[in-house]
């Protein structure tokens, strides 16, 4: 990695504390289960708004490093979390930081990505299209250790790098993993599947379709939800009934 520009992270923080507000920083903790017995239990925010976060990272993407958005993704606060993810997007970006670098910062700092807009933020616009530039074996082997992970948001970052795949044509991967992951025990999981089936059915219904009439009877009911949103009325109960009978 390079060396970190000169005391940017500090500036960064300072400036995006400066920016928090009390009020935003209570509800995004409860949004985000930052409570006792939530998923996000023992977060801490400052309650900065996205575009504002986005803001910042645009502002200081010309003299950032990978350096300086490691530094941003150790921090305690996810607020500043949330800037080095979206830090990382954008020095993932052609004429940027080495590609290769980007991704082998995201693997090594996942455990950072704890929480669903963490993962959202960045997995999708970085991993999802650098993986269809590598081996078929070695991007299935990447995915297959994610999703094979006791945490909860390795396996989320599994399933979500897809929609960078889905939305260049890709779908083999989406479906493979909706598949695989089709009876994890967590509703978030269960969100992102359905949202992955949903995209494959915006770029390929047909596709979409055959999956769930071999599926829909072992979907979760969350997750086949969130993948009829766009069928009709009697697509839509149709493969609700097939739930019921399965």
């Amino acid at each position: 990695m390079n060396t970190p520009s000169a005391d940017l992270p500090t500036q960064l923080i300072v400036t995006l504390i400066s920016m928090g507000n009390e009020r935003d920083a209570q509800a995004k903790a409860k949004y985000l289960q930052a409570v006792p017995g939530g998923y996000g239990e023992g977060d801490q925010f400052v309650g900065v708004r996205v575009p504002a976060i986005r803001s910042l990272a645009r502002e200081a993407r010309k003299q950032a490093t990978l350096d300086d958005a490691a530094v941003l993704l150790d921090h305690e606060i996810h607020d500043v979390r949330l800037l080095g993810a979206v830090l990382l997007v954008e020095l993932f970006k052609p004429t940027r930081a080495d590609k290769n670098a980007v991704i082998q910062l995201l693997l090594a700092k996942a455990d950072r990505l704890n929480n669903w807009d963490l993962v959202d933020t960045v997995v999708p616009y970085t991993l999802g299209p650098w993986l269809l530039a590598q081996p078929a074996d070695k991007a299935t082997a990447i995915l297959d250790g994610l999703a094979d992970s006791p945490v909860l948001w390795r396996r989320r970052m599994a399933m979500v790098s897809t929609l960078g795949q889905i939305r260049l044509g890709h779908h083999d991967q989406a479906l493979r993993l909706a598949a695989k992951l089709q009876t994890d025990p967590h509703h978030l999981m269960h969100k992102a599947v359905g949202w992955m089936l949903r995209e494959v059915g915006n770029k390929n219904r047909v596709l979409l379709d055959a999956f769930l009439d071999e599926h829909a009877a072992t979907l979760p009911r969350t997750a086949l939800r969130y993948a009829l949103e766009k069928h009709d009325d009697g697509a839509r109960a149709r493969y609700l009934a097939m739930a019921q009978e399965g």
